[in-house]
């Protein structure tokens, strides 16, 4: 898989994906499922500090979800806000996992941040996994935080720093015990 930036030629596809994926994203996320909220979308992601990704499918180029940087702030700041989601059928199978892994990447290689924030709703256990297994640490409770399909909902804030990045990065690469006494034999 890999990403993208979406263009005015996806209207059709990604408004087809989220109509298939109601119910998966029903309470958690309102993407565009008509032509005029993707116009609005698309101008969103046009917006200096808002970048949007499309996670594709290396095979066919299918839409597998999407993930958001938003309210992105420079100066002594340098962080912004993650948001994300799957596409069914694709849910579960850890495309978001290892889309997060890339776009973490782009944000703290490429526009150099220093901080991406997640928050998620406490009842939402595959968003919690994702973030869990991108290495995001959990930071407090938010209640009653953001508004989602027309009631304020209670959010978990969720944060990984350069630093956090780049320690599992080292994490990653440094050989396990069992690599090192496999090597020595």
């Amino acid at each position: 898989m890999y990403l993208r930036q979406p263009t005015n030629r996806d209207g059709a596809k990604i408004v087809a994906a989220n109509r298939l994926s109601r119910a998966l994203h029903r309470g958690w996320v309102l993407p565009p499922t008509d032509a005029a909220a993707f116009a609005r979308w698309m101008k969103r992601c046009r917006q200096p500090n808002v970048k949007c990704f499309l996670v594709c499918g290396r095979a066919d180029g299918a839409i597998l979800g999407a993930l958001i940087l938003s309210e992105i702030v420079r100066g002594v700041f340098q962080s912004a806000y993650l948001g994300y989601y799957a596409q069914q059928p694709y849910a579960g199978k850890g495309y978001m996992t290892e889309a997060m892994r890339l776009v973490l990447r782009h944000a703290f290689t490429t526009m150099r941040l220093h901080r991406v924030e997640a928050n998620v709703q406490p009842e939402n256990a595959a968003s919690i996994a994702v973030v869990k297994r991108s290495g995001f640490r959990l930071e407090g409770f938010s209640p009653r935080y953001l508004k989602v399909a027309g009631r304020w909902r209670d959010h978990q804030r969720w944060a990984m720093t350069i630093d956090d990045w780049l320690r599992l990065r080292r994490r990653a690469r440094a050989p396990t015990a069992r690599a090192q006494k496999r090597a020595a034999s």
